[in-house]
C-alpha cells in the first residue's frame, strides 16, 4: 500500500494569467452588465469553468488581469474559492491584451507562465504545452485547434519542427489550426521587449515577431468554445451542464475516492485521531470497501491531516493507524492500493482539500485513473468541493452533518454512511 505525504511548493508551482477584463459588447443583449467572464452558463459564472480546468491541468497559482466591473469578480472569487492562491491586477485604462498580459507579468514569479482568456475555453494538455515550449526553448508556445468550415478566426501555420510562420487573415477555411488564445509565455524575455503600455498581444507581438523563429505551435483536439457571440454563449448552457449521476452507470472502469475520517471511521470532534486505539470503524465499512473493492476499478483514500503540520500527531503513528485499517479491509477481500493525506496548514495550499492537488497526485501514480470517471465520497462540504474541482461525481454521507438540501449542485447523491453505499450497487 503506497503512503504520501502530501504539500505543495509556491516557489516551483505553475502559475496563470486570466485575462478577464473584457466588456462583453457582443454579449450585451443576452448578458447586460455584466464582465464577459461572469456570464451564467450552467448555474455558473463562466469563470468557473476557466478556473475548475486550469486547477486540474495542475495550476497552483492564478492572476486574474482585470478591468471593467473588477468589483464583480473580486467578490465572487473571495466567495467561491477561498482556497485559490491568486492575485488580482486591476487595469485603470484598458491597455490591450498585450499590455493587460504585461501588467499580470509582473506579478508572477516562474520563468515560464500560462495564460488564458476567461471568456473562452479550450481543452489544452498542459504537460505538452510545457514539453514544446522547453524543447523550442520559445519564447512564446500556442496551443492550437484544429477546426472545420469555418470564417470566424484566421489561421496559423506550422513548419516541419513546430514552429509557427505565418498567422493568416480571417476568411472561409476549410480546415486549419486556429490560436486558442493559451499561451506558455517565457516571462523575462516579453518583459524585457520594448512595447508601449497600451498593446495588443496577438496584432503587436505575435504577428510582428512571428518571422523571428521563437513562437512554436502545439496542436490539440480538445474541446473549444468562444462565449463572445450569443449563439455560442447559448451552446455552452447545454455543453457545461453537469450530467447526470447514477450508480448504475457505473462500472469497473470507474475509481472510488474516501475520505477517511467521518466516513470510514469515527471522527473525533474537535481533534485528531492519534494512535491505533482510537481509530474506530464504522459498523460494516470493511465489508463496504472489501465489495467496493470487487466493484470498482480502485479505492483510494484521500485524507487531510493537519494535525501533522503542526505538529501534534507523530507520522509513525499516522502509518500505523493505516496499517490497521488496510489489515482490516484486507480481512474482507478488500484492497486499499493508496493513501495520499495532506499535511499543510495553510488551506490554500494545492494538496489540501478542497484543492484538487491529491487527486491529480493518484493520477500521475495510477495512470489508468479517469477522474471523469471517479466519485468522491465525503462526510464534509469541503470533501464535495474536491470532487467538483478534480472533475469528479460526489456522494456526500450525513455521518457527522445534517442532510443537505436537495438539488445541491456540489452533491450527486446523498447517504446515511458508506454500508449503505455498497448496498446500492448494482
Amino acid at each position: 500500500m503506497l503512503q504520501k505525504r502530501l504539500e505543495g511548493n509556491w516557489q516551483n508551482a505553475q502559475e496563470a494569467i486570466v485575462l478577464a477584463g473584457g466588456l462583453g459588447t457582443r454579449l450585451r443583449e443576452a448578458v447586460p452588465d455584466l464582465p464577459k467572464c461572469m456570464a451564467p452558463v450552467a448555474g455558473h459564472p463562466f469563470l468557473y469553468y476557466v478556473i475548475g480546468y486550469l486547477r486540474r491541468q495542475g495550476v497552483q497559482r492564478i492572476i486574474f488581469s482585470l478591468g471593467y466591473k473588477h468589483e464583480l469578480i473580486e467578490d465572487y472569487l473571495e466567495q467561491a474559492f477561498p482556497a485559490l492562491q491568486y492575485h488580482c491586477c486591476i487595469e485603470e485604462a484598458p491597455l490591450g491584451t498585450g499590455g493587460a498580459i504585461q501588467l499580470a507579468l509582473q506579478q508572477a514569479t516562474g520563468e515560464n507562465v500560462l495564460v488564458v482568456n476567461g471568456d473562452s475555453f479550450f481543452a489544452f494538455d498542459l504537460n505538452a504545452l510545457q514539453q514544446n515550449h522547453m524543447a523550442a526553448k520559445a519564447v512564446c508556445t500556442l496551443a492550437l485547434k484544429q477546426m472545420h468550415h469555418f470564417d470566424r478566426y484566421g489561421v496559423v501555420t506550422l513548419n516541419e519542427t513546430g514552429a509557427i510562420t505565418s498567422f493568416k487573415e480571417k476568411q472561409f477555411y476549410e480546415t486549419g489550426l486556429i490560436n486558442a488564445g493559451t499561451y506558455l509565455i517565457n516571462r523575462t524575455a516579453l518583459l524585457q521587449k520594448p512595447f508601449p503600455k497600451k498593446f495588443s498581444f496577438e496584432n503587436d507581438f505575435l504577428e510582428k515577431t512571428v518571422s523571428e523563429g521563437t513562437l512554436s505551435g502545439t496542436t490539440g483536439d480538445g474541446y473549444f468554445i468562444d462565449i463572445g457571440i450569443p449563439q455560442d454563449y447559448l451552446r455552452a448552457q447545454s455543453d457545461f451542464a453537469q450530467k447526470p449521476f447514477s450508480l448504475k452507470n457505473t462500472d469497473k472502469s470507474w475509481t472510488l475516492f474516501l475520505d477517511r475520517d467521518g466516513v470510514i471511521n469515527e471522527e473525533k470532534d474537535g481533534s485528531y485521531i492519534f494512535h491505533t486505539e482510537e481509530f474506530l470503524f464504522y459498523p460494516g465499512v470493511p465489508e463496504a470497501i472489501g465489495k467496493f473493492t470487487q466493484y470498482f476499478k480502485h479505492v483510494i483514500i484521500i485524507t487531510n491531516q493537519r494535525g501533522i503540520g503542526k505538529g501534534l500527531m507523530d507520522e509513525k503513528a499516522l502509518h500505523a493507524i493505516h496499517q490497521l485499517l488496510n489489515e482490516e479491509v484486507k480481512k474482507n477481500n478488500g484492497h486499499i492500493p493508496a493513501i495520499y493525506y495532506a499535511t499543510a496548514v495553510d488551506s490554500r495550499d494545492f494538496f489540501r482539500k478542497p484543492n484538487p492537488g491529491m487527486a491529480l497526485e493518484a493520477v500521475k501514480d495510477f495512470a489508468d485513473i479517469d477522474l471523469s470517471r471517479s466519485i468522491m465520497v465525503g462526510n464534509n462540504i469541503s470533501d464535495m468541493q474536491f470532487g467538483r474541482n478534480a472533475g469528479m461525481y460526489t456522494v456526500f454521507l450525513t455521518t457527522t452533518n445534517e442532510p443537505r438540501p436537495l438539488p445541491d449542485s456540489l452533491i450527486d447523491l446523498q447517504l446515511p454512511d458508506l454500508k449503505t453505499l455498497a448496498e446500492q450497487l448494482p
